[in-house]
């Protein structure tokens, strides 16, 4: 071997981490692969039993593909005596108010924290962190004397407004104000702006994919609220999707599962739509809270 060829030729050494770079990759992959099948198995039977009748639902080995193919079930969810539309109609009123008007809480709070200066700025946001602490079950009573004193108890309003301060997403939007140059703010001001101008029109577009991600998390638990429900709704008029399935259960506690097996895949379908849009900004944001 000629001196040039030696020179160019790969280390042995290199190879070997190489070797192990890829043998690593290609475990990583099929754990993730089987991990991923493990969380889509419960989800496809769910939406191969919405397609069956009641008696086949539970027949063993499992017939992953309905014969025949029952489509009465999601019919009987959206036409039939125990439609779910007025709940699907109840659920969309509480999640647009409570994205909306939290957002624009949270908004604010975390922009206070993250690029203004005040006295005692530290403490208090230490003291509202330390709120997180307290359970949301040890709060539910509370919670429901508080509304019903204030003739808000078996409305929308009583699941809305306690969605509406989040320790969660002000610590996240602090995060990211917190980040963003303050030299744009020092700038703003030298040329006379405001400071809600300065919000508007600097800060606020910069954090559009913190926005996104956190509009996909007050959704998904907002719209799968079912404790909050159950507390504070009594009127059936009023129901969320989540109490409307308990209406596929009889009295004496057995299920119409072919029913509620559809109202359970179509409850899952605007959680979906809403991930598939938003999910380049939530994976954006979430890798840019993980950097700091």
């Amino acid at each position: 071997m000629s001196a040039d060829a030696a020179r160019y030729a790969p280390r042995p050494s290199l190879v070997r981490r190489q070797r192990r770079e890829r043998i690593a990759w290609l475990v990583r992959g099929l754990v993730m692969a089987l991990l991923a099948i493990v969380f889509l198995v419960p989800f496809l039977w769910m939406v191969s039993s919405s397609l069956k009748q009641n008696l086949d639902i539970f027949e063993i080995p499992i017939r992953w593909i309905p014969d025949p193919v029952d489509w009465g079930n999601y019919l009987d969810v959206w036409t039939g005596e125990r439609s779910m539309v007025r709940y699907f109609s109840n659920s969309t009123i509480v999640v647009v108010a409570t994205i909306v008007g939290e957002l624009a809480v949270v908004t604010l709070a975390g922009y206070a924290f993250g690029q203004l200066r005040f006295k005692g700025q530290n403490v208090l946001f230490i003291a509202f962190l330390a709120t997180s602490m307290v359970p949301a079950q040890l709060m539910l009573v509370p919670r429901f004397m508080f509304f019903r004193e204030l003739g808000l108890y078996d409305t929308l309003w009583a699941l809305i407004l306690p969605g509406l301060a989040s320790v969660f997403a002000t610590f996240l939007l602090r995060q990211h104000f917190a980040s963003a140059p303050r030299e744009l703010g020092e700038a703003a001001r030298i040329d006379g702006a405001g400071e809600g101008r300065i919000f508007w029109s600097i800060y606020l577009p910069m954090a559009r994919p913190a926005l996104a991600a956190l509009a996909i998390l007050i959704f998904d638990s907002t719209w799968n609220d079912y404790e909050s429900a159950l507390i504070m709704i009594t009127d059936e008029a009023k129901y969320t999707v989540p109490l409307g399935l308990t209406r596929f259960m009889s009295e004496d506690g057995t299920v119409s599962m072919g029913p509620a097996m559809a109202g359970s895949v179509s409850s899952l379908i605007p959680v979906l739509v809403v991930f598939l849009i938003f999910q380049r900004h939530f994976l954006r944001s979430m890798a840019r809270v993980g950097l700091r």
